[in-house]
């Protein structure tokens, strides 16, 4: 087996065309097998592999710094910079990272989960290169989908201003420029990395730009043509406008050509962009038919691409169905995504209300503000995003929404531990970033049956309303869903010893301690809070003024969660006598590995509350 002699980039180089190619396969080979034990993300990977050959045959990583964008598409990277024998471990607890990860190795330039910051990194690292005055090349990859995030185009910005010699690959997998990639595109490229051409084309403008009264007009005449000649041919006018050598489009599954291109572009002073045509999920027959699914996917059967997985219906399918039930009935409910329709359940309300569903890129903070102004015009919309995707558009919230109390939902999707994705994608921190802000309501619901009654009441809410729920299927409570009231919490139990009160899944898992602490002697009321804000502060504070012991439950970073809500509302009350037990996420960012072992390491699963109330009931009460 050819990669069997890849143990670092330097050994592509001694390598052949052909031996390239072969091992580009066994890549795909290992990649496929993997994904489909551990999970992952395997389009991405798939369609970039002959890219990631090139890279790293043309270019002397670590010294030259590649920046990957989103990280999704690494793992060839991975495997061809030293870390072939632990790839197995991928995404698993203690294993490697699904994403580039700067403590992981010298070749991870810089750590990555989210999108379109791969340009603004690279421009930072070539900076500081030469602040330290050292020699190296920067190259960041990013795909054309992350280039419809903002940052992206801040990041091209600054650096055609700067005029650095910063290169960017744009990764464009979507086909829409196809026929440019051939012949003729491949002689233009050669023409325009060529040294010779790019010294001729310099010192005819400044030859051009001397001439005496005609010299500068000429040369804008020149300029011109140029311009027109290749926006008739290429489609990197844009770049060029914004101070880029344009390259492209080119072949990403070439990698002769593609080496030859890099080569070409190594000695260049100037800002380039690299435009490459790949198709994503090359190589595998279901990841090619359906990238959308084989983008981020659990465990599945190589033979056929099904999914292991089996059991109860997600929070994200929950979600999409009740809203698509909701607009059947409510013209005004409209649903927005930031790319990321399948992922949050909205492709059933996309099919069967395609004029009110928008899907806006990976933009979002256009989302949240392009749904201020939907709600401003008496329309109820609906904007589904991931915890950690949602931080990004933390000033929407709070000054085109909160401030002007506008009617949008919040569909806040992966809220709390998200399992092998790790700490770049762990929503651990909505509940702090979100519960202060004024006008704002905040809810999370015990199960899917909850989350269904949460959204019918959220839309017809005259105010913001965010709803957390988390990745992965619902518990199966068996409990039946109360009618929904604002900041009315639900109790699932009593008890006279200590009060558990749980905030979304955990609710669950309360409730199951409590019926084990019943065998041990201990009768803990459970209290399933619903609202995060306001809080029901008429039970709470009932229930404290019998019951001196009170544990708080979240999945969520316990600075300035739900557990301080209730101790903030306690502490107004003049209520010192109460002891109060957080349990929830500590100060750290959580590492990957499974669901269950994560929330079990944080104490947050039944086991936890079970060992956390037994300890609890041992220590002494203050005085009050």
């Amino acid at each position: 087996m050819a990669l069997e002699k890849i143990s670092s980039p330097e050994d592509l180089r001694t390598l052949s065309h052909e031996e390239l190619k072969t091992v580009a396969q066994e890549l795909r080979t290992l990649i496929i097998e993997t994904v489909a034990v551990n999970g992952g993300h395997l389009a991405s990977n798939l369609g970039i592999i002959e890219l990631t050959l090139a890279l790293h045959h043309a270019f002397n990583s670590p010294v030259d710094k590649i920046v990957w964008d989103v990280g999704h598409q690494s793992y060839a990277h991975k495997i061809l910079t030293g870390r072939k024998e632990q790839f197995s471990t991928l995404r698993t607890e203690k294993g490697l990272s699904g994403f580039p990860k700067i403590s992981e190795s010298p070749h991870d330039a810089f750590g990555t989960g989210h999108s379109s910051t791969s340009i603004s990194a690279a421009l930072g690292l070539l900076e500081a290169r030469d602040r330290n005055h050292e020699h190296f090349k920067v190259i960041a990859v990013i795909g054309d989908g992350a280039l419809s995030g903002g940052i992206a185009f801040e990041g091209l910005n600054n650096a055609g201003h700067g005029k650095k010699d910063l290169i960017v690959i744009l990764n464009d997998n979507e086909m829409s420029i196809s026929p440019n990639v051939g012949a003729l595109s491949a002689y233009m490229n050669r023409i325009l990395t060529d040294e010779r051409y790019r010294k001729f084309k310099k010192e005819t403008i400044s030859f051009l730009e001397g001439i005496p009264k005609l010299g500068g007009s000429v040369a804008k005449i020149a300029k011109k043509t140029e311009e027109t000649l290749k926006g008739m041919i290429l489609p990197g006018i844009l770049f060029e406008e914004l101070g880029f050598d344009y390259i492209g489009p080119i072949d990403g599954h070439n990698t002769e050509l593609l080496i030859e291109t890099f080569n070409r572009i190594k000695s260049s002073t100037s800002p380039t962009l690299v435009h490459v045509i790949t198709k994503k999920g090359k190589g595998y027959e279901f990841s090619e038919k359906d990238p959308c699914v084989f983008h981020g996917i659990g465990p599945f059967e190589v033979e056929t691409g099904s999914p292991l997985s089996t059991g109860s219906v997600t929070y994200s399918a929950a979600f999409g169905a009740s809203l698509a039930e909701l607009a059947e009935t409510d013209a005004r409910v409209i649903a927005i995504s930031a790319a990321m329709k399948e992922g949050t359940g909205l492709d059933c309300f996309a099919e069967r209300f395609p004029d009110r569903f928008y899907d806006v890129g990976i933009a979002e903070q256009h989302a949240v503000t392009f749904a201020a102004g939907l709600a401003a015009g008496g329309l109820r919309p609906v904007v589904a995003v991931y915890s950690t995707f949602l931080q990004r558009a933390y000033d929407q919230i709070i000054h085109d929404v909160c401030l002007q109390n506008l009617p949008v939902v919040f569909a806040i999707d992966r809220a709390g531990l998200v399992g092998e994705d790790g700490p770049t994608h762990h929503g651990i921190f909505d509940i702090s970033f979100l519960r202060h802000i004024p006008n704002l309501t905040c809810l999370a619901p015990k199960n899917t049956e909850e989350l269904r009654l949460m959204f019918a009441w959220a839309v017809d809410h005259a105010g913001p309303v965010a709803i957390r729920y988390p990745r992965g299927r619902a518990p199966q409570s068996g409990i039946p869903a109360a009618p929904i009231a604002l900041g009315c919490a639900e109790p699932l139990h009593d008890g006279n010893d200590m009060v558990i009160m749980a905030i979304g899944n955990p609710a669950i898992d309360a409730l199951k301690a409590a019926e084990r602490l019943e065998a041990a002697g201990i009768h803990a009321a459970v209290i399933n809070a619903r609202f995060i804000k306001p809080l029901d502060r008429d039970m709470l504070l009932s229930m404290a003024s019998r019951i001196p012991r009170i544990i708080t439950v979240e999945e969520n970073a316990l600075q300035g969660g739900f557990g301080s809500a209730v101790m903030e509302c306690l502490n107004e009350a003049k209520m010192t006598h109460v002891a109060v037990k957080r349990l929830g996420i500590p100060d750290l960012f959580i590492e990957q590995g499974s669901m269950n072992s994560l929330r079990a390491a944080c104490g947050i699963d039944e086991e936890g509350i079970y060992q956390a109330a037994l300890a609890f009931m041992k220590e002494p009460l203050r005085s009050s």
